[in-house]
Formats: structure tokens, C-alpha cells, sequence
């Protein structure tokens, strides 16, 4: 499956499998990636990540792994054997946690999945991190975090748009940089606070955006799908 198809991620923030399947079944397996986060997977088990997979969706493994690195590494594994596409651990759980992840997955004998970091969650602004004892802006903490990824061995990070163009600077072309908080023109940005359009995500640099109400509550979600690769420069 190549990096064209899978620049658009759809985020499944449902609370169980029907929810999801009813979406799922709207979309097409070479349009998009699948985006399965914490409620979900806790709610419906391993299975349904493997159903995605069967069906010939990348699935993105939404679980941000930050634990000590011998539980982080063997988490990883059991990641990688569902056969997800990408899967995320918690950059600020630090450099020993993130290098364990990276050698477990090199040994897997399937595909081995891309490994991304979680820099700052795009709901934190300067005030939240001062509160949890970090006085710098978002910025500058996202910074360091993904130097220390990339020193680490990860395929890239999660980031806001708004990071997306000094971090390509600092840290090249193949460093993957997967960017939520993007909304199409007009839409609300809910509880994200670091925000922009598809097209001025991708412009900047992102590698993959992920999308989750504007597709999702889209009343015919494969036209709203359509509509944001023809803004990106999709087929």
C-alpha cells in the first residue's frame, strides 16, 4: 500500500465495533488509513484491529505506549503481530523506553510496523504544560521531544500542523510527521487548539494527516474523504 494512499488517516472515534464498521463500510480500503484509538480498543479487543487489517486497511494503532521499556518493547510486539501499518509510544517516556520499542520491532518476522512518537498532545497549550512543571511553549517542548525520537530510532511523530515545517526543517524529508488537529476550511475545531486546513498541513510538510469529524460525521463520508484529497492534491 503506498504513502499516497495512506496520507489521509481516519480517526475511528467510536465507542464500540458497529459504530465503527458502519463508517468502515462507507469507505474503501485505498482512499484511506484507519486510526484505532484507546475507547475503541479497550471496548472491543485485538479482533477488530485484525478485522480492519483483513479487510486491506492500514491501521494506525492509536495507544501512546509509555511504561517502562521492557512492557513498552513486548506492547510493541503484540502491535506488530496484529499486522498494524503504524503504532505510537509516548516520546516523553525517554530515550531508553523509545530505543527497546524500536529493537522489538526489528526483529518481527512480518512487515514491520512505523513507529511514531507523541510529542504534545494538540490539546495542551503554554498554560497546560506550566502547570505540569514544563515552562516552555508547546513549540519548543515538541522540538526537543522529536530530536530525541528521531536520535532514538522512530520513523517520526505525531505533531500539530503549526510544528510540521520548523521540525521537516530540523529533521529531513524522511522523517515521518503524522498531523492531527487539521480541519477543512469552515469546520469547528473542537478540542484541539493548534490548528489548520489540509492543504496548509501538507504545504507546510506533514506526511500523513489525520481527520477524524469532518469525515466521519460527514453526511456521505466518502465524498468528504474525496473532497480533502482533491485539496491535497489527491487522484
Amino acid at each position: 500500500m503506498s504513502v499516497k494512499s495512506n496520507r489521509i488517516i481516519v480517526a475511528l472515534d467510536y465507542a464500540n465495533a458497529d459504530q465503527a464498521r458502519a463508517l468502515v463500510e462507507r469507505l474503501e480500503p485505498g482512499r484511506c488509513a484507519l486510526k484505532v484509538g484507546k475507547e475503541l480498543f479497550t471496548r472491543e479487543g485485538p479482533g477488530l484491529v485484525h478485522e480492519f487489517v483483513q479487510a486491506g486497511y492500514a491501521v494506525f494503532l492509536d495507544l501512546k505506549f509509555h511504561d517502562i521499556p521492557n512492557t513498552v518493547a513486548a506492547a510493541c510486539r503484540a502491535a506488530a503481530d496484529l499486522g498494524v501499518w503504524m503504532l505510537n509510544v509516548h516520546a516523553s517516556g525517554g530515550r531508553r523506553m523509545m530505543e527497546a520499542a524500536v529493537e522489538a520491532l526489528a526483529v518481527q518476522r512480518k512487515q514491520r510496523p512505523l513507529l511514531i512518537g507523541v510529542t504534545v498532545l494538540t490539546s495542551l497549550g503554554r498554560e497546560d504544560l506550566a502547570e505540569i512543571g514544563l515552562d516552555v511553549s508547546p513549540e519548543v517542548q515538541v522540538m526537543r521531544l522529536a530530536r530525541l525520537a528521531s536520535e532514538a530510532g522512530l520513523d517520526g511523530v505525531v505533531c500539530s500542523p503549526r510544528e510540521v515545517a520548523p521540525l521537516r526543517r530540523e529533521l529531513g524529508g524522511d522523517f515521518r510527521l503524522v498531523t492531527p488537529g487539521v480541519r477543512p476550511a469552515g469546520s469547528a475545531t473542537a478540542d484541539q487548539k493548534r490548528v489548520m486546513t489540509p492543504a496548509e498541513a501538507m504545504a507546510a510538510g506533514a506526511s500523513h494527516l489525520v481527520i477524524g469529524r469532518p469525515i466521519t460525521r460527514a453526511p456521505d463520508p466518502l465524498a468528504a474523504l474525496a473532497a480533502i484529497e482533491r485539496e491535497i492534491g489527491g487522484e
